[in-house]
């Protein structure tokens, strides 16, 4: 798998993911946990849509009062853009989430690091559309 596809195949896999987080449509809660984090850098930071700033520990904390709580919320990706050097990637899409007859769309850009396996999310920023 090049660069472009690895950083591709972890936002969709982490969306598809926190969708079914969001929706508690897992048979089992740990993996789907353990799968929702095994894509983040221990530097993970992100600038959500409201400005504010959310490390990795605080995105730990937050899933499991989200598990379930969503339960016809979906989440689609699109206009996914890559660049990438051999250790760094630049992805930037747009994500629209939908719950009941509310949708909320943001644009955002993220930052990760690659290896030999896979690419880590270690900086994002959303902004409301």
């Amino acid at each position: 798998m090049n660069n472009t596809e690895k950083i591709i195949e972890e936002i969709e896999s982490f969306h598809k993911n926190i969708e079914k987080w969001f929706q508690g449509n897992t048979e089992n809660q740990e993996d789907l946990y353990n799968k929702l984090l095994s894509g983040f850098s221990p530097d993970f930071k992100m600038v959500n849509g409201n400005g504010d700033t959310v490390t990795l520990s605080m995105l730990e904390e937050w899933l499991p009062t989200v598990f379930g709580k969503f339960q016809e919320r979906s989440i689609q990706v699109e206009n996914i853009e890559v660049n990438h050097s051999d250790h760094h990637g630049l992805a930037t899409y747009i994500e629209t989430q939908i719950t009941g007859e509310t949708t909320n769309k943001r644009t955002s850009s993220a930052i990760f690091l690659l290896n030999d396996q896979k690419a880590l999310w270690l900086h994002l920023i959303e902004n409301w559309l």
